[in-house]
């Protein structure tokens, strides 16, 4: 069952007389502000015009050869109807040139959107099951990361994951592949597609291994199932931040775990909005930063939503009402919550603190309590909660 999100929660509900009002100036600020992004999936970030290449090289694949047609295909109801189309736009991928082809296009995208560093989500036995070899996949990987670095000065990093809808042996085939080849930029190990009936437990023993060869643990829960999802994400699966999690704001104890561990979520408004995981107007990302939780901004799956980092931020400033300050907040928990290198996140941040210096005065001009939030500045917003609020969200 989908969690819903009550009115006593407190995500806003966005009216026209609600948003902020338009503002050309933060159309600027969001375009120079550096930015990591940690939620993306490589195959979700094709942009409809290399999907229709693709497909019009495979035209039995079942994905519309046209633009228009394409456009209509990819206006997805729930969650399953996503899923069947992100398992067809797959299925398109069947060479090392595809790949290449991919993260060419994305190191573009993410330049745009002023991002320093990205992890990006790839399945490999996806791409294997399409006729890739081994070998084939991991230098694709590493040839266009390195090309990202050389071409668009965007750092990318791996995080290999496994549809949960496949099961724990798909896990640990996944595995193997990832040990096995290690393509450089590999940070972590992760679990995505449908939550409904595929219980996180159930990749314990993958998860297990994939933490003692040094992964990182980043699945995905608390999207489209409750708050139960990220709990067992994190007890089970040793979780260090989590895909969406957007449903933990029902669980005012999950909240004060995660606020007190400081456990990332990796939010997604625009994908919650097309996927009916959450609407724009009752979004629990508000929610979620009054009540101390970390928060990194992402796409998902870009090229298929129609969005872009920048476009999220727009968004959250927008319609739910967020600060220039906490805006802030949300590029620095990215650089905060990522798998680089220590080295890379220091630069990061001091990119980041050089920008709100040098835009102090809009910064400190939009207060976040104009805003609907807790009226601390910003800064503060992703360490301080208020507990008066968490006690008006129910429990699942």
């Amino acid at each position: 069952m989908k969690p819903e999100y009550p009115a006593a929660i407190g995500p806003l509900n966005v009216t026209a007389e609600s948003r902020t009002p338009p503002d050309a100036s933060i159309e600027a600020f969001v375009a120079g502000l550096p930015k990591v992004e940690l939620h993306l999936h490589l195959i979700g970030s094709a942009t409809p015009d290399s999907l229709v290449r693709l497909a019009r090289r495979h035209p039995d694949g079942g994905v519309p050869t046209d633009l228009d047609a394409l456009a209509r295909w990819l206006r997805f109801t729930d969650f399953a109807q996503f899923g069947a189309a992100y398992g067809k736009i797959s299925r398109l991928v069947t060479g090392g040139d595809d790949l290449l082809a991919l993260i060419g296009g994305l190191a573009e995208a993410l330049a745009a959107s002023a991002v320093r560093y990205a992890e990006v989500t790839v399945t490999p036995l996806t791409h294997l099951r399409n006729g890739l070899r081994p070998d084939e996949l991991a230098d694709a990987l590493g040839l266009g990361r390195a090309r990202a670095a050389r071409d668009c000065d965007v750092e990318l990093g791996w995080i290999f994951d496994v549809s949960g809808d496949l099961g724990p042996p798909a896990a640990a085939d996944t595995l193997r592949w990832v040990l096995g080849h290690q393509p450089p930029g590999t940070v972590g190990f992760g679990l995505g597609g449908p939550e409904r009936d595929v219980p996180r437990a159930a990749f314990k023993d993958a998860f297990e291994q994939a933490v003692a060869a040094g992964l990182h643990s980043v699945p995905h829960a608390g999207e489209t199932e409750g708050p139960h999802s990220v709990w067992s994400a994190l007890r089970e699966l040793k979780a260090e931040r989590i895909g969406h999690g957007i449903s933990s704001v029902t669980d005012p104890l999950l909240l004060e775990h995660l606020a007190a561990g400081g456990v990332a979520l990796e939010v997604c408004p625009t994908s919650n909005a097309r996927t009916g995981a959450a609407t724009i107007e009752n979004h629990p990302l508000p929610a979620l930063l009054r009540a101390g939780v970390r928060v990194s901004l992402a796409t998902d799956n870009p090229g298929l939503f129609n969005t872009s980092l920048n476009n999220e931020y727009l968004l959250c400033h927008h319609a739910l009402r967020l600060s220039r300050a906490q805006l802030v907040t949300l590029a620095r928990t990215g650089a905060e919550a990522a798998f680089c290198s220590s080295a890379q996140r220091r630069r990061i941040l001091d990119e980041i603190n050089a920008f709100a210096h040098e835009n102090e005065a809009s910064v400190n001009a939009d207060r976040p309590d104009q805003h609907g939030s807790t009226g601390s500045s910003l800064p503060a917003v992703s360490s301080s909660r208020s507990t008066s609020t968490a006690r008006n969200w129910p429990a699942e």
